[in-house]
């Protein structure tokens, strides 16, 4: 077992969130008991009371025969609440549907989680509209705009070694490249992804500094057909706004909660 804080890890606990991750990882695609006891190291018969004692609470669904495992829906009604919950979420949502009036483009919320960035809202564009919403989805920090704009309030020092995953030709795979990209964001005061994680779609990210550093950033997605020279500056202007507007709003002070 491993120290967490001075406070021992709990065995059973952790084998529970381990297999959650593994599941929710996995979307569509479901698991069968022999894959899950594999992935995690645990006997066949443990991982399948572990997941009947899920099943039976929500957390994991199994099919009509019972041998195809997914993440439950329970997942979905912890998740919306922490949305719900989240003073900063709140402060943020009506700045992002002025930055959508404004712009027409597709506007993110994102929050800074280990080498990722989790998506906490969307508006979307009316011109560009995706199938599935990003809402409660990962993408590496280092292949998006959100996420490049979190680790340039960071020292390089931090990034961790490469190689990193390449989700398009453009994404940087390198320590060296990246930390090159990040310098320039800290020079021009927002991040640009231009195809680095979604092949036609350029991204601008803005952090936003009510924590130091800063955990979350927003940004503006739009496809490289319709960006112009013009389109281009008018967003980088109406983004610094709105991150300026979101930063003045967001709880502060006494009786607020500071999460970590």
């Amino acid at each position: 077992m491993s120290d967490t804080g001075g406070v021992r890890e709990v065995k059973s606990a952790a084998r529970t969130v381990e297999l959650l991750e593994l599941l929710a990882a996995r979307g569509d695609r479901p698991a069968r008991l022999q894959e899950l006891a594999d992935e995690l190291g645990v006997p066949r018969s443990s991982m399948y009371a572990l997941l009947q004692t899920l099943i039976s609470h929500g957390w994991v669904r199994t099919d009509v025969t019972g041998s195809l495992y997914g993440i439950g829906i329970h997942a979905l009604l912890t998740g919306t609440s922490y949305l719900d919950s989240d003073p900063r979420v709140r402060a943020v949502r009506p700045h992002l549907d002025e930055a959508s009036e404004a712009l027409g483009e597709t506007i993110h919320m994102g929050r800074l989680d280990g080498r990722d960035v989790a998506y906490l809202a969307t508006r979307e564009s009316h011109e560009y509209l995706r199938t599935i919403s990003r809402v409660g989805r990962r993408l590496p920090a280092h292949a998006g705009a959100l996420g490049k704009a979190l680790l340039a309030e960071r020292p390089d020092e931090e990034l961790p070694e490469g190689p990193y995953e390449a989700l398009t030709p453009n994404s940087h795979t390198s320590r060296e490249s990246l930390a090159a990209d990040l310098a320039r964001v800290r020079a021009r005061g927002h991040s640009v992804d231009r195809e680095e994680g979604v092949s036609g779609i350029v991204g601008f990210g803005f952090a936003l500094r009510y924590d130091s550093p800063a955990l979350d950033a927003i940004s503006c997605s739009v496809p490289v057909a319709r960006l112009t020279p013009e389109h281009e500056e008018r967003i980088v202007a109406v983004m610094r706004e709105i991150r300026a507007k979101a930063e003045a709003t967001v709880p502060a002070g006494p009786g607020s909660v500071h999460w970590r």
